[in-house]
């Protein structure tokens, strides 16, 4: 729908005509991906609806051509080029009509687009978009530009007329570095840095630098964050509606107005024509800048790679790095830097900038000809650093959400499992020296140390991954790191059902059983679920019971209000400080707990669990590495021996057998799929003193898909838990169907 704007913010000049009063922001990114667009046109619409009058959008961006109105669903038949012509040669711009240019959106925003196809840049003139904004800025309140991340001429003429230019950066370290290059270049096109505020996109997101920190690095003012949400962005965007009005009640819309809050309740955030010395008042001779050397340098900077370039090059490039690495090392005596420090996230973060700027020269006297990309270039700046002050190859591994466990087997062998199956990576370190100072850098902070009087070490990541850490003499290959990675993605038994881990039968039983505070041990080998399957079902327990969960490292994330999260502690330097489970479980019997969840029974602390479960601290949960429901009894057997106290096996027996009610055993698959292979209950001694227990559901594998997809059943067995008639007294209700046994059961992968 066409639409000739009035003068919706025209004040008489002394000629009759309409001046120029409104105000123009322009919506800039240093790199593709930071979501400029998306900001621009979310903030339109915000402010539209905050100030009742409509608002200007323009499209700027020379390459993502039509990207906005695609955003906003519309289908523009016109663009600027359409009326250069005219834009060009008039003496008087406003009196030009805007009729057919300007397309308007259900929400009030007016859109206009500038080219129909990359190749019309060109026919972009500074005197063409001069004259449109001043028209622009005659007829609205605000003017939003989506200018594109190369300085091309187009995007310097659009700050030329611009009160507030909003630079769009994403918490990761080459947005953030780019950031810095950008106002460098700003400044030296003579545009004041009081005219750059930055905006944060994506604040807070996983893997990413905290909004703290990027607001130290970022070179200008930051006056607003948008919080990550790709769920409802990416919904929005598909269905070509702003994320503010289909989300209206989103953490990511209240991002958007509080920014448009910022700015109106800010007037001064937009510098006057008094406030602002033009840069082209400020040439030589009053003669204008010309941008557009600068312009075709930035195509040259932004060149892409071509992809067998690229192939050729790396080896060129593994050596480069090693190169600028042991230069670093030479020119900041990274060496000397005390681990203590580490743990300082300010001295850390002045380090890291050092680092990069020096990096960043020396890769200028190496470089030469091997790259032209100013991307790339970033990005070896990042690696290196990442090698240097980080964890290398390893961080973009841990931002990579799909990887569940990073296993470095020595410097040329980095393996990660993905949805459960183990593939050998392509990332690799310069050195063994380098993968020793990354265990440094995990275990210094945390008062540990890692050295050949103490080659082994646990240890936590500060998102609560977990790593194990071990160095020749006793890894003959080399260091060697593994990392469990933190869960932030919370799942329940909703989920483990989509997922064909468990069956809705199983899970009633569960559920009943944890209500009615039967003692659980979930069971399996290692990486079988079986801390995921302790979360799940503790989400269970009762919202008014006090509830106390006690681990080696806190990974237990519970929903509950009334909760108390114990973590153990390991020795310090000295050996002295240690706080074992088995003391927090000691000291937990005198906190009033209504339930005790320990993440891991491995030693013994076993002893205590039982005993506790038996003299009035019913419904408490743990797990066991076990291969079998079977096997676990052995397995209580030997900790309970562990405990230095001499009990006869009958005796032992005896305590496990009153104490534990139901064994849920987890199991990984070949398919990498995990799954509760059976849940049973245990029914007492026999004659022979052996436990008996009674299997009530089980899962069958009946098969393989050529896929390699497990195909098998869950199936109830027919017996039924001994416990039904005291559920019952509870008014815990189960549909007591779910035991029958079934002739047939549909394959489940």
């Amino acid at each position: 729908m066409a639409l000739n704007p009035g003068p919706v913010n025209a004040t008489p000049a002394t000629n009759g005509s309409p001046r120029a009063t409104g105000k123009c922001l322009v919506v800039f990114g240093t790199k593709g991906g930071v979501g400029k667009t998306v900001v621009a046109t979310n903030l339109a619409v915000v402010l539209v609806n905050a100030t009742k009058k409509p608002v200007c959008l323009v499209d700027l961006d020379m390459m993502a051509t039509g990207d906005l109105a695609k955003m906003l669903g519309l289908n523009p038949l016109h663009t600027i080029v359409d009326l250069a012509p005219q834009l060009k040669k008039t003496k008087e711009p406003l009196l030009i009509s805007l009729e057919g240019l300007t397309v308007a959106h259900a929400s009030g925003v007016h859109v206009i687009q500038g080219l129909a196809n990359p190749r019309q840049g060109n026919l972009l003139e500074p005197i063409v978009l001069q004259n449109l904004f001043q028209i622009l800025k005659s007829r609205y309140e605000y003017v939003i530009v989506d200018a594109g991340k190369g300085l091309t001429d187009p995007l310097i003429a659009s700050f030329d007329e611009a009160n507030l230019i909003l630079l769009i950066a994403t918490p990761d370290i080459v947005s953030l570095y780019q950031t810095k290059w950008a106002m460098n270049i700003i400044e030296s096109l003579l545009f004041p840095p009081g005219l750059v505020k930055a905006v944060l996109n994506r604040a807070e997101s996983r893997g990413g630098v905290g909004s703290q920190d990027a607001r130290l690095a970022m070179p200008c003012d930051v006056i607003g964050e948008i919080p990550s949400d790709g769920r409802a962005m990416g919904t929005a965007v598909n269905q070509g509606t702003p994320v503010v009005t289909m989300y209206a009640m989103s953490k990511v819309a209240e991002g958007f107005k509080r920014l448009a809050e910022t700015l109106l309740d800010n007037p001064k955030l937009f510098l006057t024509h008094q406030d602002l010395p033009r840069r082209r008042q400020q040439a030589p001779d009053g003669a204008a800048l010309a941008p557009t050397g600068l312009a075709t340098g930035s195509a040259r900077l932004y060149a892409p790679m071509e992809k067998a370039a690229e192939a050729e090059r790396d080896d060129e490039i593994v050596l480069l790095k090693r190169r600028i690495h042991e230069r670093l090392v030479e020119e900041l005596d990274l060496k000397k830097v005390d681990l203590g420090m580490i743990g300082n996230q300010s001295h850390m973060q002045e380090m890291r900038e050092r680092c990069q700027r020096v990096i960043a020269n020396l890769l200028s006297r190496e470089l030469g000809g091997i790259i032209s990309s100013h991307e790339v270039r970033a990005r070896l700046v990042k690696e290196i650093a990442d090698e240097a002050l980080g964890l290398g190859p390893l961080e973009e591994l841990l931002d990579d959400e799909t990887v569940t466990d990073i296993l470095v087997n020595n410097k040329d062998q980095i393996y990660v499992e993905r949805k459960g199956k183990l593939e050998l990576t392509t990332k690799k370190f310069i050195s063994d020296d380098q993968v020793r100072a990354v265990i440094e850098r995990i275990v210094a902070p945390l008062g540990r140390r890692i050295d050949e009087s103490n080659p082994m070490v646990d240890a936590r990541l500060p998102d609560g991954s977990r790593v194990n850490a071990i160095i020749p003499p006793l890894s003959v290959k080399g260091p060697a790191l593994s990392i469990r990675k933190f869960g932030h993605i919370h799942l329940d038994d909703g989920d483990l059902v989509q997922y064909r881990s468990l069956t809705p039968d199983m899970v009633q039983l569960i559920r009943a059983s944890v209500i009615a505070r039967k003692n659980i041990i979930i069971s399996g080998g290692t990486g079988s679920g079986k801390t995921t399957m302790l979360n799940v079902i503790s989400k269970f327990v009762p919202n008014n019971e006090r509830i106390l969960t006690l681990e080696d490292a806190a990974e237990l994330r519970l929903t509950q209000t009334h909760w108390v999260s114990l973590e153990a502690r390991p020795a310090n330097v000295e050996g002295k400080g240690n706080v074992s489970i088995r003391d927090l479980f000691r000291n937990a019997l005198r906190m009033r707990p209504d339930r005790i969840i320990i993440g891991e029974c491995r030693g013994a602390e076993t002893l205590d669990m039982l005993q506790a479960m038996n003299t009035g601290h019913e419904g408490s949960i743990t797990t066991i590495h076990a291969n079998s429901p079977k096997d676990v009894i052995s397995r209580l057997d030997s900790m309970v021996l562990m405990s230095s106290i001499e009990l006869p096996v009958r005796a032992i027996r005896e305590m496990v057998a009153s104490a534990v009610h139901l064994i849920i055993h987890t199991a990984r698959l070949s398919d990498g799929s995990r799954k509760v292979f059976s849940i049973s209950e245990l029914v007492g001694l026999n004659s022979e003193g052996d436990i008996q227990m009674r299997e009530i559901f089980m899962f069958k594998q009946t098969g393989v898909a050529p896929d390699g997809t497990v195909l098998g059943d869950f199936l109830p067995t027919g017996n039924q838990p001994s416990f039904l008639k005291e559920l019952k007294i509870k008014d815990i209700t189960i549909d007591e169907t779910i035991f029958q046994k079934k002739p047939e059961e549909r394959s489940v992968g």
